[in-house]
Parts: C-alpha cells; structure tokens; sequence
C-alpha cells in the first residue's frame, strides 16, 4: 500500500490502518479537533474525493475522519462470501463504526456520497446510538432506486445491472481495460468541466489495478442487489432517527429520475436538503457549496474550538 499519493492531495491529514475486525484493516485519513465527522466516499472514488471539503470542515471547528470503504481504496478486499454477506452495508456500516470508535469517537455525524451515502443509510438504521446527524449526497435510498426500476433508470444506471453478473464477467471484461472503463465512469459521473481533476484521476486508477479491487467492487454492487435488499425489507418500517440532509446535483441522474427528499422522508424522520448546480460528485464539482451546506447542517450542534 502506498500511502504517498493520497497525502499529497490531503496535506495536514495524518493517515490511519486499523483493524476492524480479524483480517479487515480500514485505511484512511484525520485532522482537526472539535465534534467529529465521518466521510464516506462512493465509486469509483476513495477517501481522496475529499480533499477539497475536508480541511473546510476541519477549519470550521469538526474532527474530520475520511475512510476508504471496505474493497476500496487502499482498505481491505474481503471475500465476498454467501449472499457477498462480506460487502453488505451492514458490514461496511460496522467497520466505519468501529474505525470512528477507535479513534476515541463514540457519536458522530457522518456524510456519504454515493456507495457511502448507502453505508451511511444502513449505518444510521443500525447504530442510532452512534450517529448523531446523516447526510446523503446524490442519492436516493437502494431499495427506492430498484423498486422503480424503468428503461431509463437501466440505461443512465447500466452498472447496477452490469457489475452485478455473476463473477468473473464483469471483472474480466473491466480488468482488460481499467482506465478505459474508469475514465468513462468519471466521465459520465461530473458535469462540470475539468472535474475530477488529472491528479484524483491518477489516484482512484492507482488503486482500481490493485490485485482484486474490481472483483471487491463488484461484490459491493452485488450485495446492493441481494442481501441488502433484504435487509432493507426487514427494516422497511423503521425510520432513520437522526437528521437527515439530502444534497444533489440539478444536472445528475437522480434529480432528473426522483423527487430525492420525498424518497428520503419515506426513510427519516426528520429530511431537509437542496440542489447544487452540478453533476453526481458535488464534493468535486462544487466544494465551496458542498461544505457550506454540511457546515450549517452541522451547526446546530455546538461546535468548541480547542
């Protein structure tokens, strides 16, 4: 594992490892005092997706931790195992549970874009002890997206349909060619000209060519359709206690395809959240705005100043 080039694009971070669980390391990276924050990133990115809202969330007064997923990034890659039980949300909710209490961080709020955001959903249902406030970025809750599942939906999504062909399929057919399919996947996720920048690209591709990345990849959109469903019937009548803050991009997908805070007040009690004139990532396309929105959001806590 390298851990050079995801600290030059977040200088002042200190890098972590920690095991949690036999066999699970989670890696990524910290800064700053104050009520913590967890940071979740979705695919194809890592904790690196980052780097431009963390160290605003640092200087307004959080504790920033950004973690690389389980199977991404420089984290562990499990086997899947039945049902790919090993990639459920469950799971990976349980890992960064566990990352943020080995950090000395019992209750926290945590933010997740895309795959985090889902973590951070069944994170929120599991552990309501732990998380204090949730926020969604672009996305509208797993089960919602394939309940209503159309032409549409199929086409502009093709990889949740794609990845999750039974292995090796879609990891051969990716892994003959990564950078090709991981530049058309950036690609199409931003509308906003230059984003991500060359240098996020070098590193989400860095760590896509690790030795099994794109089969823990395809695990995790697996686990999207079949065990999470599952658990997502068995707690279709809960709600998600915390705060819920919903943000998306005017020019994405999901705000083309839903009304993304009714989807969410179907989920959690208590839903607020907003347009930014972007694509998919907000966190790279619109920084300034994305940390903003998190910053007021999280303000309603007090925030102390060492």
């Amino acid at each position: 594992m390298s851990q050079t080039a995801p600290m030059t694009l977040m200088p002042g971070f200190t890098p972590f490892d920690i095991e949690t669980a036999p066999g699970i390391r989670i890696h990524g990276a910290r800064a700053g005092d104050g009520p913590p924050v967890l940071l979740l990133h979705g695919h194809p990115q890592t904790h690196a997706t980052w780097h431009a809202v963390a160290p605003r969330l640092v200087a307004a007064g959080h504790s920033v931790v950004a973690a690389d997923l389980r199977g991404y990034g420089d984290s562990a890659r499990p086997e899947g195992g039945d049902n790919h039980i090993a990639y459920s949300k469950r799971a990976m909710a349980a890992d960064q549970v566990a990352v943020m209490r080995a950090l000395g961080h019992e209750r926290f709020a945590v933010v997740g874009h895309d795959r985090g955001g889902r973590v951070a959903h069944r994170m929120a249902l599991d552990h309501p002890e732990a998380v204090r406030r949730i926020a969604v970025l672009d996305i509208a809750p797993t089960a919602t997206m394939y309940a209503r599942t159309d032409r549409t939906f199929a086409t502009r999504y093709f990889w949740w349909f794609f990845l999750i062909q039974p292995a090796p399929l879609p990891e051969r057919l990716i892994e003959a060619d990564p950078e090709f399919y991981l530049r058309h996947h950036l690609a199409g996720q931003s509308r906003t000209p230059g984003v991500p920048r060359e240098e996020l690209v070098q590193e989400y591709l860095r760590c896509y060519r690790q030795p099994g990345a794109v089969h823990a990849i395809c695990e995790d959109y697996r686990a999207a359709a079949t065990i999470d469903l599952e658990h997502d019937a068995a707690d279709a009548d809960r709600h998600v206690e915390a705060p819920l803050l919903a943000l998306w991009g005017a020019r994405g997908v999901v705000s083309e395809l839903y009304d993304v805070l009714e989807t969410w007040r179907d989920k959690a009690a208590d839903v607020r959240g907003h347009t930014l004139p972007c694509g998919h990532a907000l966190q790279e396309e619109r920084p300034e705005e994305t940390a903003a929105a998190l910053i007021e959001f999280l303000r309603e806590e007090p925030v102390t100043r060492p």
